[in-house]
């Protein structure tokens, strides 16, 4: 039986054969060469596409979040953007990281295992310029950090860690709490060197200032919320979040809408001449037994039997049951 070109073979044949490039074993002999693919076992892949996409969402958020509290606490212009997202070993971004740096390292409660914040000098010293009144000019000497300068450095990373909280809110109800501040990578051993860690890549700008800021996301921290990062759920999720917050709007609308609430005393007929000639001081004979709870009406609904009686010398009544439903009214 022959084999069946596909029409992209037979444009492909048509042509090569009009031009004498080549003849049809050739062309029908390149089609059908496997294809290899290189797969490198040292930098597996254990975050899905799905999940790295939201993980670029999530952090895009945190870039416009500290944005934001930076440049209102710096008081200057600050630009910070996600650049890239990569997934690599944990030994090789500790390559990457420059021999003296700015690493915070923090606890991200409730998951198990610390995350990392690493912070380009130029970066962090345009920003303590600024918090002590300079210009936000930069002077690498991260190797020599004063106590003073380790405490205001320590105490803006925990603020930046407030907009990264709030960022993963929509995943995860996180509270990152800032372990320590190390300079120098090669003393950091967070995670085993062959563990796949995500690293999301900050592109910053602080006045004249430009750096990167990399945030570095174990997989064996994240695995047990990894469902969560999936698009299927993370559309689920906005959804439920969409819905709960029409019911509370809804539910305080109702909440403010007027309804009549009366406790009737009991019921009498009268002539209308003995109406006309009612005066001050006359008695009506009522229905309603005096041993006997009185009826009360919610929105025209008897609802609650009461009693009679007095609060501060005005006239009140007292809930003494609640009338079920289908209870008969009379």
């Amino acid at each position: 039986m022959s084999d069946v070109l596909s029409q992209g073979e037979i444009d492909a044949l048509l042509s090569a054969i009009s031009t004498g490039e080549m003849d049809a074993d050739d062309l029908k002999q390149e089609e059908t060469e496997r294809k290899v693919k290189t797969y490198d076992f040292k930098r597996a892949l254990r975050f899905s596409k799905d999940q790295v996409r939201s993980l670029s969402r999530i952090h895009e958020n945190f870039a416009r979040l500290l944005t934001t509290a930076l440049s209102a606490q710096l008081r200057t212009f600050v630009q910070i953007s996600v650049a890239s997202v990569d997934q690599l070993p944990y030994e090789e971004f500790i390559r990457s990281v420059p021999k003296m740096t700015l690493l915070n390292v923090f606890d991200s409660y409730p998951l198990e295992g610390r995350l990392l914040m690493e912070t380009n000098p130029n970066i962090g010293y345009a920003m303590l310029d600024r918090l002590l009144g300079g210009k936000g000019s930069s002077i690498n000497k991260v190797d020599n950090l004063t106590e003073i300068e380790t405490r205001i450095i320590s105490q803006l990373f925990q603020r930046m860690l407030d907009s990264f909280q709030e960022a993963w809110s929509s995943v995860i109800d996180m509270e990152p709490v800032m372990e320590d501040l190390e300079v120098n990578p090669q003393f950091l051993q967070m995670v085993s060197p062959n563990e796949t860690v995500v690293v999301i890549s900050l592109s910053t700008t602080i006045n004249e200032t430009t750096g990167m800021i990399n945030i570095c996301l174990p997989h064996v921290v994240l695995e047990e919320i990894l469902p969560k990062l999936n698009v299927h759920h993370w559309m689920q999720t906005k959804k439920r979040e969409r819905n709960a917050g029409e019911e509370q709007a809804l539910e305080a609308t109702v909440k403010k809408a007027p309804l009549p609430i009366q406790a009737l005393l009991g019921r009498s007929q009268i002539t209308v001449e003995e109406l006309l000639y009612l005066n001050s001081g006359d008695v009506m004979e009522l229905d309603q037994r005096i041993d006997e709870p009185l009826p009360v009406y919610v929105g025209g609904e008897r609802k609650y039997k009461a009693q009679p009686g007095q609060v501060n010398h005005h006239l009140a009544v007292q809930v003494t049951e609640e009338i079920e439903e289908g209870e008969d009214d009379e």
